[in-house]
């Protein structure tokens, strides 16, 4: 039997190889389909690799297209340092290293409240656009295969905008990959208007947004695969794991308003108080290692060393592998996350 199945991938810059390996091992399973995914920044890239994979080949198309992409991120260097800066002072990244390594306040995080990506001026460029560049957008638009939701930030209103179908460009990803401390602001027109829109990262208002993965037709399952931990136990006292650990709960905030809302709505459906079909019944399913990510540092996200992406794919796989072993037979059937537990 075919279990279909819906994939919610967060952001979370060099973090997101962990979902690279979640994703690499799901797509060994013959009886899974993935029918929509919805994904955030470097969730979003993943996405878009993965259907465009799935469409010129199938699985191992779709693992071929994953190893390129992160691949390709793994030869950017550090994505704060402009690379004409890199060119021309080959050491100004290792010394960026040996600084966040010997104070305890982060360097990159001063540098933003004085510089702003806007600072290089025309010699800015976005270190993302040679990777999205690459993607073939006839396969990453295409009605065939899984739906696709790319989510971005409206900088002016606040909002988040969900792009799907032939709305998706490489600006669109890069869009959605916007942190604004890293990056300048992608524009974007906006089709109710014909104006120009402002976006950055997807992060801030959905990461990732799991309300258009409510249409009916897609499946009652969704496997979230997170990247940034919900809960941590050592207190933040530091500058840096200050500035972090509120970044971490500014991120997570928009998934877990959508996770309460769903438990909301299943405990109506349990009880009887919603018509039959008014809502779906959403199964939710979770791939995580809260461990591994309290283990690492945000300034990670930023440092794509090829060693380090390889780590975490290992990681994402083995988590992907336990996540299968426990859960999935609840797939079709009920959720694997105790949201009773995560809410109380």
């Amino acid at each position: 039997m075919t279990l279909r199945l819906n994939l919610a991938l967060q952001g979370g810059g060099a973090h997101g190889a962990f979902t690279w390996g979640v994703l690499d091992r799901l797509l060994e399973e013959p009886d899974i389909e993935i029918a929509g995914i919805t994904g955030t920044s470097a969730g979003a890239l993943n996405a878009a690799a993965l259907k465009m994979g799935l469409l010129q080949g199938g699985p191992q198309a779709a693992r071929e297209s994953l190893d390129r992409l992160w691949t390709d991120v793994g030869q950017l260097g550090n994505l704060r340092v402009a690379r004409w800066v890199t060119a021309a002072f080959p050491m100004a990244t290792a010394m960026a290293e040996v600084a966040a390594a010997a104070v305890p306040v982060s360097p990159a995080g001063i540098a933003a409240q004085i510089f702003s990506p806007y600072s290089w001026g025309p010699f800015w460029q976005n270190p993302l656009h040679e990777v999205v560049a690459r993607f073939d957008f006839t396969h990453v638009c295409s009605t065939a295969g899984p739906d696709l939701f790319v989510s971005a930030t409206n900088v002016r209103s606040g909002k988040i905008r969900v792009f799907s179908g032939a709305e998706i460009s490489p600006a669109t990803l890069l869009a959605s990959a916007c942190l604004p401390t890293a990056f300048q602001a992608i524009e974007l027109e906006d089709p109710a208007t014909g104006k120009m829109e402002v976006f950055w990262d997807g992060g801030f208002t959905g990461n990732p947004a799991l309300f258009p993965l409510y249409l009916p037709h897609l499946p009652d399952d969704i496997l979230v695969i997170a990247i940034n931990p919900l809960r941590r136990d050592a207190i933040p006292m530091t500058p840096v794991e200050i500035q972090d650990r509120i970044n971490e709960i500014s991120f997570n905030a928009a998934l877990l308003g959508e996770l309460r809302s769903v438990a909301f709505v299943k405990r109506l459906i349990a009880e009887g108080r919603m018509p039959e079909g008014a809502m779906k019944d959403i199964n939710l399913h979770l791939v995580s290692d809260e461990k591994l990510m309290n283990e690492l540092d945000a300034g990670s996200k930023l440092s794509p060393d090829p060693a380090f992406l390889a780590r975490l794919k290992a990681a994402g796989r083995k988590a992907c592998a336990g996540f299968l072993h426990r859960h999935k037979a609840s797939i079709g059937r009920e959720s694997s996350i105790d949201l009773r537990g995560l809410f109380g």
